[in-house]
């Protein structure tokens, strides 16, 4: 009987232990093998989205911009924004270009990602740098049609992205 109560008590207590990370392999696309991590840190923010007429001529939302706070230990250690950016306090910034990605989660979940990094700026904790991945990612996708060009609405989000260098 103390077996059978005690092993959920010890999933529920496992998964209430802190953060997820990802336990099982990177999808493919996403994958950085032979590269070693640098620095992770969890995102919380916004995805921003405008409304603009697509292809088609129809009015649709269009991702602009992320705007999120990255933390590390629950302390805000940089700001992530269009480009994308991802700058420190240290003063160290990277600008990623996507090269992979894999779905979310959910429905909801805005797509994992590899960035190759294309420039780097200030010294300190992200010079090394050559690869960021966005992984576990929880919202962010905007849903429902826009009525007016040029209105702005955004959708929160939360990730957590690995910095990772050569060797």
């Amino acid at each position: 009987m103390f077996i059978k109560l005690a092993t959920p008590t010890l999933f529920l207590l496992a998964a209430m232990a802190g953060p997820a990370v990802a336990a099982d392999p990177l999808p493919d696309a996403i994958a950085a093998p032979g590269e070693s991590v640098v620095l992770s840190v969890h995102a919380e923010g916004a995805q921003v989205y405008e409304c603009k007429a697509a292809a088609d001529s129809k009015l649709a939302w269009a991702f602009r911009e992320p705007v999120a706070t990255l933390l590390s230990e629950g302390k805000t250690v940089g700001r992530h924004y269009a480009g994308p950016n991802w700058e420190l306090a240290d003063g160290s910034a990277v600008v990623g270009k996507a090269i992979g990605n894999a779905p979310g989660a959910t429905a909801a979940d805005i797509p994992w990602l590899k960035l190759e990094v294309a420039s780097r700026r200030g010294s300190g904790t992200l010079t090394p740098v050559t690869t960021v991945q966005r992984i576990n990612t929880h919202g962010g996708k905007l849903e429902g049609s826009c009525d007016k060009a040029g209105e702005f609405k955004s959708a929160p989000y939360s990730a957590d992205y690995v910095f990772l260098k050569k060797g």
